[in-house]
């Protein structure tokens, strides 16, 4: 069976900022202001990363008056970790005298 990696959504997770706004929000739920406090990025930075994030499907909002919080999807986590794990067991498999193809 063929593995397939959402390659959008690995670039998506590989910006350093991003990142490090998922590690956060996987611990807790977040409004801006404590993302900004968090991170010391910038308002206008932070916002546009968030919407990228939201537009990815890997996190989900909620307002909270003047105020909207962020909340990470575990399972949008869960789908690239199980991904990547298929390709380690597959990896696995053909390391122990799996395939090896002929050069011409």
């Amino acid at each position: 069976m063929m593995t397939s990696v959402d390659t959008d959504l690995i670039r998506v997770l590989a910006d350093p900022l991003r990142l490090r706004i998922v590690t956060l929000l996987a611990r807790e739920t977040l409004c801006t202001t404590h993302l900004v406090e968090e991170t010391g990025a910038r308002q206008t930075n932070l916002s546009n990363h968030l919407r990228v994030l939201r537009e990815a499907g890997v996190v989900d909002t909620e307002p909270c008056g003047r105020f909207t919080y962020y909340r990470l999807r575990p399972e949008v986590i869960a789908s690239v970790a199980e991904s990547f794990a298929e390709l380690a067991a597959t990896a696995r498999a053909t390391a122990d005298g799996g395939t090896k193809r002929a050069c011409p």
